[in-house]
């Protein structure tokens, strides 16, 4: 391991963050909300405090191993988020404290969708602005993007690619070089973004709100311009707009390449993946919605409008609404935050622990039930027409068992701080998932949690974008030796 090439690496990307405060800068200035001071001192401070790491070690060259990609996740997700935490702190009247500005910035970046804050509809225009912005560049993920827009990394750039996108089955590339294949990924982030953004447009939102909603929607974040996040609109065609993308985002960004090359439908209806998520979406969506028009919580219109929207909404781990559905009867509400933990598709912008990791559970609890029956058979897993190797379906266990105990270490550790088993337990799957909303006192906002609360939730967050073992591998002993 090179620490002084982790370092080079990771001062050239402060640098590159510091860049991003320069559209909040500017739509300050368009609306004069006077608060562009703020990010100008975050710029001056992040490009600084890049340089000065990089500027030591710039002649540190040498390729990456997959080591030193676990680390440069790990320390840049973490430093980043520190650094995006100084506008929202700087912000004069808005100002956030230390632990709110960072749980912010990092809720954002990771494409969680927790807040901390209330009023957010007087927030100023470049406040209201960069929070969005914080989503859509966590979305496909800030060091895909560098990867891409640095050749200094080279070939070892994978390294990096290997621990930023998730899911199980991710090692494979889309074009012979890895800088080309990010690029080729954010080509198509930017331009489903560009997309959504124009439909929105199209269907009634003021610019700027499209733009914001945009972001968030490609994202699958759910941050919002306005405290009712798309329930502010009341607009059946929005919702309709943002159901589509959020589908659409919770696919494979892989699938979409290769349909965007080959200019064939065809590949999704021949996706395992795809095809799970939309007939889970859509089973889910008849019993929300039946269970909605049984209980008369709304009438026949709404109960299809906000039934549909908050199942697509919370199983894509998006997490806007159009209804408080933690206020909705029966098991729904729990019902819906079960579904968040199967997530989106591998390789997608959305949280959770994958739809791939749930076939292949489902898959080998079924090869169980068959060795059962028949002892002596040879059962393979298989993923559409491919057979899985024993080996992924292990890891796939083991992800899964990881996945559980720290779901429980953290609950007892946010009821340690005095939060109900509820409140508890909903905000912690809820970061963990990558989610944003939450039951109980967190419903509205997470801003009245203890700050140890909500630094738990900030590891939980973490975990859940890195996929657990990118940074539990950091404290191992066996990572460390030489």
């Amino acid at each position: 391991m090179s620490l002084r090439m982790i370092l080079r690496i990771l001062g050239l990307l402060l640098m590159q963050f510091s860049l991003t405060m320069v559209p909040p800068i500017l739509i300050s200035l368009l609306f004069l909300d006077g608060v562009w001071s703020a990010f100008a001192i975050a710029l001056g401070i992040t490009a600084a405090t890049g340089a000065l790491i990089f500027w030591p070690n710039r002649h540190a060259r040498k390729e990456l191993r997959t080591r030193d990609g676990f680390l440069i996740a790990a320390l840049f997700w973490t430093v980043l988020a520190s650094f995006g935490a100084l506008p929202l702190m700087l912000d004069g009247v808005h100002a956030l404290s230390v632990t709110d500005a960072f749980f912010e910035s990092f809720s954002g970046l990771t494409t969680t969708g927790a807040t901390v804050i209330t009023g957010i509809d007087s927030l100023p225009e470049s406040v209201r602005y960069y929070r969005q912005q914080l989503q859509w560049l966590g979305g496909m993920g800030i060091v895909v993007l560098a990867v891409a827009i640095l050749p200094t990394l080279g070939v070892g750039g994978m390294a990096l690619y290997r621990t930023e996108i998730p899911g199980p089955l991710k090692d494979s590339k889309l074009t012979p070089r890895i800088t080309e294949t990010a690029k080729a990924l954010w080509y198509i982030y930017a331009s489903l973004t560009l997309t959504c953004i124009l439909a929105y447009w199209a269907a009634g939102m003021h610019w700027f709100d499209a733009l914001g909603h945009g972001f968030s929607t490609v994202a699958l974040g759910g941050f919002s311009t306005y405290d009712a996040s798309i329930g502010h609109f009341d607009s059946a065609a929005i919702e309709l707009i943002c159901v589509g993308f959020m589908i659409v985002s919770a696919m494979s960004f892989s699938l979409h390449f290769v349909a965007w090359r080959e200019k064939r439908l065809s590949h999704y209806l021949r996706d395992p993946e795809a095809n799970f998520l939309l007939l889970f979406l859509g089973g889910l969506a008849l019993v929300t919605v039946g269970a909605l028009w049984a209980t008369a919580t709304y009438d026949d219109s709404l109960g299809l409008r906000h039934g549909l929207f908050q199942v697509v909404s919370v199983a894509t781990t998006a997490g806007f609404g159009v209804a408080d559905f933690s206020a909705w009867p029966g098991a729904l509400p729990f019902l819906l935050f079960m579904a968040a933990f199967v997530g989106g598709c591998s390789g997608s912008t959305g949280g959770g622990m994958k739809v791939i990791r749930i076939i292949l559970i489902l898959k080998q609890g079924m090869r169980e039930i068959m060795r059962l029956i028949h002892p002596n058979a040879v059962i393979a897993v298989k993923v559409g027409k491919h057979s899985v190797p024993d080996g992924i379906a292990q890891a796939v266990w083991g992800f899964f068992s990881v996945y559980v105990m720290l779901f429980f270490l953290m609950l007892v550790g946010v009821m340690a701080t005095g939060v109900d088993q509820v409140t508890a337990w909903s905000t912690v799957a809820s970061a963990l998932n990558n989610l944003g909303p939450a039951l109980g006192e967190a419903s509205s906002h997470y801003g009245d949690l203890p700050d140890l609360a909500k630094w738990i939730l900030v590891m939980a967050m973490l975990l859940g974008r890195l996929e657990i073992f990118t940074v539990l591998v950091l404290f191992t002993a066996a990572f460390w030796r030489r």
